[in-house]
């Protein structure tokens, strides 16, 4: 019995030997950087291409270097990674200067570290339009830049113009009213700028000295031709009747109007004054008329604008003008007003083109009825076009070079592959596409500035790999030296 005891008790210091040293070689080897231990690397968020294997500063922008994660970067590198799970170091590069690389670990000439190029990175940019290389980038990283992702679609495209105008004075609306004589101002009842008059209201009241004779003449060739009515001799009778018709053309010639005229044959005396009536219904925008004035027939007494109807002077830039056609419809609104909308036309296109703004000016017509609409407001234009089925991008999402168009088209797993594409017109936002890309795929949007900057390094990165001879140990690359000028011959050297 006492010898079952002591095996029993044996077994158990055993037993706890055991799992003692268990969790003692599974802790040093944790701590010793063992096969259980996970091995982080680091990287700086504003420069991913800057990767080490523990914690630091960036030695680009001093910002201090966050973990990658494991998930992720095991993704990115599948397939790249040396037999024994470690990223392959190609070279080294300078961080300040991309083109000066090394074999070895060194330091720049500002005494900055070199950075290690890994094959992964170079690897998996798949090579794309020139300069530029497919990328990798994870959910979590695509949430953090706002990256996002839309599918190509057939959609109604409308060549219209979007632009801004400014509301002004129909041309053909304004009226400048004039004497045909010389008066005198007698009074006014127009008598503030700004004021609506109807057509035929009194505006001034004038006394002219020539004026009253001129009455005072037609008034005595109606005595005359109405003594000499009844003679025998057509010829005087008819001569009266040509005074009275004479003097009658000299008052309707100088804008006495037949009203006028009719009452000063009533009246049988001349007036001392006489009326200038509103030639149209509108506001005055322009008094120049004071009591006691003297004025000349070229002298301007009121401005009258209709404002029933207004023109809107636009801006269209020069490549916006073979969308541009008489005859096309626009419609209006102002920013104090939204949801309200007004509807004219293309009526004119000026001649010139603006030398500082590349932009022509065009004329829209609108009806004005209720005169909301008022001279010197700004608007917001559309100049409608002819609409057509076509594959249609947002602008946002093509990088626009100017020689040519990019975008890039995820691939799944994080994959996004630059591509060119061609595109037709651009209106209202949105590109024409007529190659490079089919309806149903998609496409990144949202950060593509980004996404173009890690495009490019991956590219250059992937033709410094492909292109760097293989040097030695510790040697840098560098500006080759210029070749030297040729010796003088030994016959010309003084």
């Amino acid at each position: 019995m006492k010898k079952k005891r002591l095996l029993a008790i044996a077994l158990t210091v055993a037993l706890a030997v055991v799992v003692g040293g268990s969790i003692l070689v599974s802790s040093a080897c944790q701590k010793s950087g063992g096969p259980t231990a996970a091995a982080k690397r680091f990287h700086c968020p504003m420069h991913p291409d800057v990767i080490k294997d523990g914690p630091g500063d960036c030695p680009i922008c001093g910002m201090k270097l966050v973990p990658i994660e494991e998930e992720a970067h095991e993704a990115a590198v599948a397939g790249t990674a040396a037999p024994s799970g470690e990223r392959k170091i190609l070279f080294y590069r300078s961080p300040m200067n991309p083109q000066e690389t090394s074999p070895t670990p060194k330091k720049d000439s500002m005494g900055m570290d070199f950075v290690a190029v890994y094959s992964d990175e170079v690897d998996a940019g798949a090579k794309g339009p020139e300069g530029l290389a497919t990328v990798t980038i994870d959910a979590q990283k695509q949430q953090l830049l706002g990256l996002k992702t839309i599918e190509v679609k057939r959609g109604v495209f409308e060549t219209s113009i979007r632009t801004t105008g400014r509301i002004a004075y129909d041309e053909r609306r304004v009226h400048h009213v004039h004497t045909r004589y010389e008066a005198y101002v007698e009074a006014i009842e127009a008598d503030y700028t700004g004021k609506y008059v109807k057509k035929g209201d009194v505006l001034v009241k004038v006394y002219s000295p020539e004026l009253y004779a001129t009455q005072r003449e037609y008034l005595m060739a109606l005595k005359a031709a109405k003594s000499t009515s009844g003679s025998a001799i057509p010829s005087v009778s008819q001569g009266g009747q040509d005074l009275v018709a004479a003097a009658r053309q000299r008052l309707l010639l100088w804008d006495i109007t037949p009203r006028d005229i009719d009452a000063l044959e009533k009246r049988g005396e001349p007036t001392r004054t006489l009326n200038i009536y509103a030639p149209i219904s509108g506001f005055v925008t322009g008094r120049m008329a004071y009591h006691g004035m003297k004025v000349m027939p070229a002298d301007s007494l009121f401005d009258i604008v209709d404002l029933s109807g207004v023109w809107v002077i636009a801006d269209v830039y020069e490549y916006e003008l073979p969308r541009l056609s008489l005859g096309q419809t626009a419609t209006m609104t102002l920013s104090y007003w939204p949801g309200k909308f007004w509807t004219g036309r293309v009526t004119y296109v000026y001649p010139a083109v603006d030398e500082m703004t590349r932009t022509v000016k065009v004329r829209l017509e609108f009806a004005n009825p209720r005169e909301e609409l008022k001279p010197e407001m700004y608007a917001q234009v559309t100049i409608h076009g002819q609409s057509r089925d076509a594959l249609v991008l947002p602008d946002d999402v093509v990088l626009d070079s100017g020689t040519r168009k990019i975008v890039f088209v995820a691939e799944g797993k994080g994959r996004l592959a630059p591509r060119e594409i061609s595109v037709g017109d651009h209106a209202g936002g949105q590109y024409e596409v007529t190659g490079g890309l089919s309806a149903g795929e998609i496409v990144a949007r949202g950060a593509n500035f980004l996404v173009d900057s890690e495009s490019r390094l991956k590219a250059a990165l992937s033709a410094m790999t492909t292109t760097s001879p293989t040097r030695a140990p510790g040697e840098t690359t560098k500006t080759p030296d210029p070749p030297s000028p040729p010796a003088t011959p030994a016959a010309h050297a003084h």
